[in-house]
């Protein structure tokens, strides 16, 4: 009976070409595999293929990892100009109120709070809008002409914002807008460098 189902098994692998000495898996767990590494015990993949060591994009030759000002400009802009007409939302709720506290809720005040409350969006909304816009240009002309991105054409960018946003005040104007973009510039510069700072101080006391 075992022969015949011997003969059989062979005949219909000699049939699809598979005929020959078959082999147990115990035969075959001590054999090396030459040139491979050992398959995970879960998944029947070589690991080497798991490990990521290279970056997960693809860049043009020649570009940067981190995005430049010409590329943040549009979002710098964009999240100004809503930002500037949510604070001026809520300012022009808080001027409404104020200005028809005596009045009784009727429609003529709501329509007073509302027309207080686009008014003041849009105000906001083009200020920090324009101050934005200046910003990025500044920025980007500024990082065109010295081939460097660095905290100085941040510190640079804000300072003469500041002082073409108020150049219509004269020199005073001029003065002071210059020294509220270089004090809110260098602030920023100073938190974005805070952890390079301490770890530097650190290394030095060390």
């Amino acid at each position: 009976m075992e022969g015949g189902s011997n003969s059989k098994g062979t005949g219909l692998g000699g049939l699809f070409g598979t005929g020959g000495v078959g082999y147990s898996n115990a035969d075959l767990a001590g054999v090396p595999l030459t040139g491979m590494s050992p398959l995970s015990p879960y998944l029947n993949l070589d690991p080497r293929y798991l490990v990521q060591d290279t970056d997960e994009f693809i860049l043009p030759t020649g570009a940067n990892k981190t995005r430049g000002r010409f590329e943040l400009a549009f979002f710098t802009i964009g999240g100004c100009c809503m930002t500037g007409a949510a604070f001026g939302a809520l300012n022009g709720l808080r001027l409404g109120l104020k200005e028809t506290q005596n009045m009784a809720w009727s429609k003529p005040r709501n329509v007073q709070i509302l027309n207080m409350v686009t008014r003041q969006g849009a105000l906001w909304a083009n200020t920090l809008g324009s101050l934005a816009l200046l910003y990025s240009a500044f920025g980007v002309i500024i990082e065109k002409t010295r081939g460097a991105e660095d905290d100085l054409n941040t510190i640079a960018a804000g300072t003469l914002t500041g002082m073409l946003y108020k150049s219509t005040g004269g020199v005073r104007g001029i003065a002071r807008g210059g020294i509220a973009g270089l004090t809110l510039t260098g602030l920023y510069a100073l938190y974005n460098n805070w952890e390079h700072m301490k770890d530097s101080i650190a290394g030095q006391s060390l």
